[in-house]
């Protein structure tokens, strides 16, 4: 085998690795926040499963079924799933009502986490398919928003990521414009899905420490009766 194909396939072989664990640990951390939304629903054993589980998958799965991309991550990786379900079941026999509130302020931090790092993976793999940059970068924010909206409309929320303020779906497009920096000047993919996933991540912790928020729309409309 010649040396530049060893070199491409060692290329491919870590940027698959490094997207694996990537979308790992951002499972792991918004399946936490659909179980507290669940708590707080006082949702049934299936409920509580398909919340975590839309918030954890229901991103990646909408960023696939927009890019034709097959399988899914949770379909090529169903480990994945019975990680899902033992989390569910654990969180049903040890979370009480006292554990939400002090769990739920902690879950910020790897939500910001989850948040980098999903924008980031999403941004690239669509890169990776030829996508505009514009695509590419809707496609993270996609990636990193859609499963805590699909969370929220299930559970007959707005949407946090609409209404409270705090930038979320703004930090997903700013890190996702570094991924395509990064691409178009030749940096190594786990380079640059690290700086992309780390800005972003930071910009949303910047935004909960200052307490900043956006400015609503405020047009002078009158309540719907």
């Amino acid at each position: 085998m010649s040396a530049p194909v060893q070199a491409a396939q060692a290329a491919q072989w870590t940027l698959s690795h490094a997207q694996v664990l990537i979308e790992a640990v951002a499972i792991v951390a918004f399946a936490l926040s659909g179980l507290l939304e669940a708590a707080r629903k006082q949702l049934d054993a299936v409920g509580v499963v398909v919340v975590a589980g839309l918030a954890a998958f229901g991103g990646g799965t909408l960023r696939d079924v927009l890019l034709d991309r097959r399988p899914f991550f949770w379909v090529q990786h169903a480990n994945w799933l019975w990680a899902l379900l033992a989390l569910c079941l654990l969180a049903m026999v040890f979370l009480r009502a006292r554990h939400v509130a002090p769990t739920e302020r902690a879950m910020q931090w790897p939500d910001a986490l989850g948040l980098g790092l999903f924008a980031a993976s999403g941004t690239q793999i669509a890169l990776v398919a030829q996508m505009p940059p514009i695509v590419a970068v809707l496609m993270g924010m996609v990636t990193a928003v859609f499963g805590g909206v699909l969370r929220d409309i299930v559970c007959n929320e707005i949407p946090s990521a609409f209404r409270d303020h705090r930038p979320y779906a703004v930090c997903a497009f700013a890190g996702g414009w570094v991924m395509v920096a990064a691409t178009q000047l030749g940096w190594p993919a786990p380079l640059a899905l690290a700086v992309s996933a780390a800005l972003t991540s930071a910009l949303r912790v910047a935004a909960l420490a200052s307490g900043y928020r956006l400015p609503a729309w405020t047009v002078g409309l009158p309540p719907r009766p």
